[in-house]
């Protein structure tokens, strides 16, 4: 029988373990989660408490109420950031769940622009592997776009990114191998924006149109940027992030 052992209120931690159920794929696009009274039966809680989980996975996104069949996996309406990705390959060994996939538009050498130069500490201009991906929903639908860049040096080692085909365990997580290393840390920035006439192409949408725009930059241990990335993702997406706290703020 599952245990209760974090120092949270029970009804998110029964939501956590379920939410990771979903993100790794092991509860598909779909699949029925269980109800209050299974949830209630289950972890020895009281009904309110099973009531709160499902509360808790619908505001986060993750799941809706099918009239006739109960609460579903919905993940929709959930953007999946490069940490998520980065999480994901450490835990499964790949980067996307079920059903999502990546096209690889572009891969190859070509001189860094002025803000990859400065992520990954180079010279404007200096040679870097860039990677152009559009990924796909279970309905084939573009949900997001993004671009990534790497120190040209690391051709030599890690010659499948310039090649336009997929990385099961993703780019940055592949190029931190290569170099003999693992991704220590990720960093995410994000912003409401408008696309370009390239990533609205992607996306399907009209130029101009509103996205959320990220950037990230993933770091080995040694304080090493690996890849550099920028996104542009549909909107009414969310970005779901879960932090710990230990000073109260």
């Amino acid at each position: 029988m599952p245990t209760l052992d974090r120092p949270e209120p029970p009804y998110l931690q029964i939501a956590g373990r379920i939410r990771d159920d979903i993100l790794s794929g092991r509860l598909q696009e779909g699949d029925a989660v269980p109800s209050a009274r299974e949830i209630a039966r289950t972890w020895t809680v009281a009904m309110a408490t099973a009531t709160k989980v499902l509360a808790t996975l619908r505001s986060q996104g993750l799941v809706r109420p099918v009239r006739g069949v109960g609460t579903v996996v919905d993940r929709g309406g959930l953007h999946r950031t490069a940490r998520d990705r980065s999480a994901a390959s450490a835990r499964t060994g790949r980067i996307y769940p079920p059903g999502h996939y990546a096209v690889i538009r572009a891969a190859g050498l070509e001189p860094a622009t002025e803000r990859a130069a400065a992520a990954l500490g180079l010279d404007a201009g200096a040679p870097v592997i860039r990677r152009r991906r559009t990924t796909y929903g279970p309905d084939s639908r573009p949900l997001s776009t993004s671009t990534s860049w790497f120190d040209g040096a690391l051709s030599a080692k890690a010659p499948a990114l310039l090649v336009a085909e997929r990385i099961v365990e993703g780019t940055a997580a592949h190029a931190a191998a290569r170099l003999g290393t693992k991704i220590a840390t990720t960093q995410e920035r994000h912003a409401a924006g408008r696309a370009g006439e390239e990533e609205a192409a992607e996306l399907g949408l009209p130029a101009g149109s509103p996205v959320l725009l990220g950037r990230s930059t993933f770091l080995a241990a040694d304080g090493t940027v690996v890849e550099y990335g920028e996104s542009a993702a549909l909107p009414d997406h969310w970005v779901f992030y879960e932090y710990t706290t230990e000073d109260g703020e």
